[in-house]
């Protein structure tokens, strides 16, 4: 017969292992290459002293003259806060005794707990790995809709069904109406969000959004290293180099040699080696499109976890769901640590139980737990490219003649200009100009996409 005792050592003893399996390694990777340690784990904190130059122990003279003199090494402490990750389930007390006699409905109501809280926590820790630790997912905009339950927000890469969100106004105040709810849909081309509960009165722009008392609790993700904060791991920026990463903006498409260019430039600088290269799935297939008009063979890497990845140079070269989509990471993966107290538990109550009375209700609840945090020692050693270029090689500028003679489509290359058509003609009328959204158009302006022409006439 199936109990909550029955319930709670399967947890124990079937579920953990899997589950802590799966989220050190499969939630996606990056994550995967990079190591888990307890070293340097003090108390709540990471504490680690950080090697950085060389030792200064080193020279050379003449035959009789004094030796070098001694140089230690330079070390620099880096402090980080242990971060809080949790994971819970409920288990009904009716669904409990509903498969008390049928253990293989039990076996399935516990596998689909199991797999929801996988999905969520692969989502939400591969999130965080791209994030700066604030937790933020998206500020709102100008508001549209004029509906309460909805809100217009800047991106949409981490919000998704189902998630659990907390709304901080523009001063920083949460909004104790709509935070709490969970959402419902996510209109993702006009990027309108649908809540589970209404605002009190509409919502308009400069609001932020976080998942459930996420703000600022994090982990510190790969945009802390690349951000422009006055502190990391408790140093002041300014007062390390080795603190600043390679960071570029190129206004053109993916090209290997930016990306050669990056590599060569942090090898040379920090003495490590690139060898993971994550980026949008925009910038992968900018890359695969270079490598199509290079004429280049595109090869294949099968990394550890089963991932799939490309290879540039015999290094990874994967995409990923929540890296901005004009930018692309070269990492050196052994710089990387992720610091725990200990790995994936859940939480224990007297007795060692996991199951837990969720008080006032008729429902159980177990809770997954790992405190720990990511730290980077050689941010020097990593680089981030930014490709703002169109990856289109030409647009189209179409003239509607508003009832005139026709005017032939022009096909203009990207950042090129449009020429000045022949006039149409129309019986009774004077041809005046060409339009843009009501608006004399300027064929002097650059051409950023396909654009409609319409003749005004007098």
């Amino acid at each position: 017969m199936v109990t909550i005792s029955t319930a709670d050592k399967a947890l124990k003893t079937f579920y953990l292992g899997v589950l802590a399996d799966q989220l050190n390694v499969g939630v996606n990777p990056l994550f995967a290459k990079i190591g888990q340690t307890s070293a340097d784990v003090w108390g709540k904190e990471v504490k680690k002293l950080a090697p950085y130059g060389i030792n200064g122990g080193v020279g050379s003279g003449e035959e009789n003259d004094n030796l070098p003199q001694s140089g230690g090494n330079n070390y620099a402490q880096f402090t980080l806060t242990l971060k809080n990750l949790f994971g819970k389930i409920e288990l009904s007390d009716k669904a409990i005794r509903a498969s008390q006699n049928n253990a293989g409905a039990f076996v399935n109501l516990l596998n689909a707990e199991m797999e929801g809280l996988l999905k969520a926590s692969k989502f939400n820790f591969g999130r965080m790995l791209y994030g700066d630790g604030s937790g933020l997912l998206a500020t709102t905009v100008a508001n549209t809709t004029g509906e309460k339950n909805k809100i217009k927000v800047d991106k949409i890469k981490g919000l998704i069904e189902g998630m659990t969100i907390d709304v901080y106004n523009a001063s920083g105040v949460k909004d104790t109406a709509v935070s709490g709810a969970r959402i419902v849909s996510i209109d993702r081309v006009n990027k309108i969000v649908t809540i589970s509960q209404p605002a009190s009165t509409v919502i308009g722009a400069g609001y932020t959004v976080y998942v459930q008392g996420s703000k600022g609790n994090e982990i510190t993700g790969l945009e802390a290293i690349f951000g422009d904060s006055e502190y990391i791991y408790g140093l002041k920026r300014s007062d390390y180099s080795f603190l600043k990463p390679y960071t570029k903006t190129i206004a053109k498409t993916v090209s290997v040699g930016a990306i050669q260019d990056a590599i060569d430039a942090v090898e040379e600088t920090s003495g490590g080696t690139i060898d993971f290269i994550v980026a949008s799935y925009k910038m992968r297939k900018q890359y695969v499109d270079a490598l199509c008009n290079n004429r280049t063979n595109i090869d294949y890497l099968t990394l550890d976890g089963g991932y799939k990845a490309l290879s540039y140079s015999g290094i990874p070269f994967v995409a990923d769901r929540f890296v901005g989509d004009n930018d692309m990471y070269l990492l050196n993966s052994n710089d990387f640590k992720l610091h725990q107290l200990c790995d994936w538990r859940w939480l224990e109550g007297e007795g060692g139980t996991v199951l837990h009375q969720v008080a006032g209700k008729a429902c159980y609840s177990a809770t997954l737990v790992k405190y720990a945090d990511l730290l980077c020692e050689r941010p020097m050693g990593q680089a981030k490219l930014t490709f703002t270029g169109s990856d289109t090689d030409y647009y189209y500028v179409t003239f509607d003649s508003n009832g005139g003679t026709a005017v032939p489509t022009q096909m203009v290359a990207a950042g090129g200009k449009a020429v000045v058509p022949a006039s149409p003609s129309k019986t009774g009328k004077s041809f005046d100009c060409w339009n843009l959204n009501g608006a004399e158009y300027n064929f002097s302006t650059i051409v950023n996409s396909d654009i409609t022409l319409v003749a005004a006439w007098i």
